[in-house]
């Protein structure tokens, strides 16, 4: 049953952070491609190269949360289940990257959402649409540098998922082992 444990501690962490290197540097950029230009056509391209990211980001949301929930239940099940002490910093850690996550999904991505629909509206001002659009492009532009972070955070987590703490370290000099 521990490596049972460990195992899936580790597959959920490196799926975790496989998936948000292969957002970030592989499929987001796939989507606001040369390429996708091309297939979309430059009239489309822009308006529908954000809602194909848009449903795509709504998908990487709720895959991160589930990962984000697992891993707290990864926690939570080595505590109960080996008596293993559990790190603050793991948990905070954990803690931090779902309210993250949280916080992107269901305030950061609709915020950019109306901003987006507003920059390509016929229904708006010239001058609105300009001001979204820059609106959207800084909002985007710190959506990115969050998401680098929660990258970082993960790593540091696929490291401490697969470096646990040394498991004598607890025990009182002079003990006796199964006695």
């Amino acid at each position: 049953m521990i490596g049972l444990l460990r195992f899936v501690g580790i597959v959920n962490a490196a799926i975790w952070l496989g998936a948000a290197i292969f957002f970030t540097f592989g499929a987001g950029p796939a989507i606001f491609s040369g390429d996708m230009r091309t297939l979309l056509g430059a009239n489309n391209f822009p308006f529908f190269s954000g809602a194909i990211a848009r449903i795509i980001l709504n998908s990487y949301f709720h895959f991160q949360i589930a990962c984000g929930v697992v891993a707290l239940l990864h926690l939570a099940a080595g505590k109960l289940y080996l008596g293993r002490p559990v790190s603050k910093f793991t948990v905070g850690l954990l803690t931090s990257l779902l309210a993250i996550t949280l916080l992107g999904g269901f305030w950061l991505q609709p915020k950019m959402h109306d901003l987006h629909v507003r920059g390509y509206s016929p229904k708006v001002s010239v001058g609105e649409r300009a001001t979204a659009m820059h609106s959207f492009r800084v909002w985007h532009g710190i959506s990115q540098v969050i998401n680098l972070f929660v990258i970082g955070g993960i790593i540091v987590y696929v490291w401490r998922v697969n470096n646990p703490p040394n498991p004598t370290q607890f025990v009182r000099p002079g003990s006796k082992f199964g006695g």
